[in-house]
């Protein structure tokens, strides 16, 4: 079978809510990130065959597929780049690249650009439901769906809770975890860790013109105290903001390409795509099946975790990434190393690309082979991309 390789992978700096990267449209926010992977890639832009774009909020200034409205706004892409806007909720910019992958692996495109974009300032999360319920205009939940989960609310939270109970997690253990992804976080921008992944940004403030390039949701005055201070999201719960993942902005892009076009194109890469895994699972718990999809995927690939040398799991709440680790025996010492999205932030549609953006280029800079990304996804599904550094 054919072989998919990345070129390159970028990322924004994250902008918090109502923050930095406020004043950017999404549709703009995009196009950054299209045109520098085709800028520091070197490629032709007239010869990438198509753009995966994932974004979960497709409504407002993400309606009217926000992937090829960001090919229309780059300096780079022509007009006759197709591309192609696609939701399968946290994990849209991850199956972008599963999508683009498989396009490759196939034999019927040579290079795809997988992406993804999500300012949840501008079009706010669950507002494409929300705006259409309060206007009287329905509910998701169809009476066939109903009578198959009678009386049952899909919620992230509520999933979250439920696998820290399962998993017999206290709220310090939690807590503690929150403010290591801060601390490792910290260290990684202080180190330059994400000076080639991240895509500067200028952006209008009061004081004037600057340059956006730090994760804007990074708390440098973290505290354990402070941590467990915070509030928590349900009165009888363990879970808090500061165990959540932020509310954030962004755009990410990942080039994936052949090998013809590696050659005919004097590209170089960075990485082997080794393994395309999707699973799906329990819709109520919902955010448990990456446990089960890493197995599936670690099978497949013919590996066992401890031949994985880093894992990005998407901290979209501190249970997930901890009951993944109690469930598959990894090395915590491997786990989101540069810090996750607990510190980092979770543009929902594009933490897919950008979570590999960051193990492609950990990858290089540690002197890794094998890394593995994973992500819970609404509804109880998960996907996982395993990875060679080349």
């Amino acid at each position: 079978m054919p072989t998919a390789y990345i070129v390159d992978a970028v990322r924004t700096a994250g902008g918090r809510r109502g923050g930095r990267l406020a004043g950017v449209h999404p549709v703009d926010l995009l196009a950054k990130s299209l045109d520098a992977v085709v800028e520091r890639s070197g490629v032709d832009p007239s010869v990438i065959d198509d753009v995966v774009t994932g974004c979960v909020s497709q409504a407002g200034e993400q309606a009217m597929q926000v992937g090829r409205m960001g090919v229309l706004a780059s300096k780079h892409l022509p007009q006759s780049t197709p591309a192609v806007t696609i939701d399968r909720q946290c994990g849209s910019s991850q199956q972008a690249i599963q999508f683009a992958a498989q396009a490759v692996m196939s034999g019927t495109q040579d290079l795809v650009i997988a992406s993804g974009v999500e300012s949840m300032t501008r079009v706010p999360m669950g507002s494409t439901a929300t705006l259409h319920m309060k206007e009287g205009l329905g509910h998701y939940k169809s009476p066939g769906l109903e009578e198959k989960y009678p009386k049952v609310q899909f919620s992230q939270f509520m999933g979250a809770e439920m696998i820290a109970n399962k998993h017999g997690m206290t709220k310090d253990e939690l807590d503690k975890f929150g403010l290591s992804s801060h601390e490792k976080a910290i260290a990684a921008t202080q180190a330059g860790a994400f000076d080639n992944e991240i895509v500067p940004v200028e952006i209008e403030t009061p004081e004037g013109n600057e340059v956006h390039k730090i994760d804007e949701g990074i708390r440098f005055d973290a505290s354990l105290e402070g941590i467990a201070g915070v509030k928590l999201i349900s009165p009888d719960g363990k879970i808090t903001a500061a165990t959540s993942s932020q509310i954030c902005d962004g755009s990410s892009a990942v080039l994936v390409v052949s090998e013809e076009a590696l050659k005919a194109h004097n590209l170089t890469p960075m990485a082997r795509i080794h393994n395309l895994t999707v699973t799906a699972g329990d819709p109520v718990i919902m955010l448990e099946e990456p446990l089960f999809a890493t197995d599936k995927a670690l099978e497949r690939a013919g590996l066992k975790i401890d031949d994985i040398d880093l894992y990005e799991v998407n901290e979209a709440f501190a249970p997930v990434p901890l009951a993944w680790l109690k469930h598959t025996g990894a090395d915590p010492d491997k786990l989101n190393v540069h810090g996750g999205a607990i510190a980092l932030g979770h543009p929902l549609g594009a933490s897919g690309t950008k979570l590999m953006a960051t193990l492609v280029h950990g990858l290089k800079r540690h002197d890794k082979r094998y890394g593995l990304q994973t992500m819970c996804e609404g509804g109880g599904v998960a996907n996982v991309t395993i990875v060679e550094s080349l």
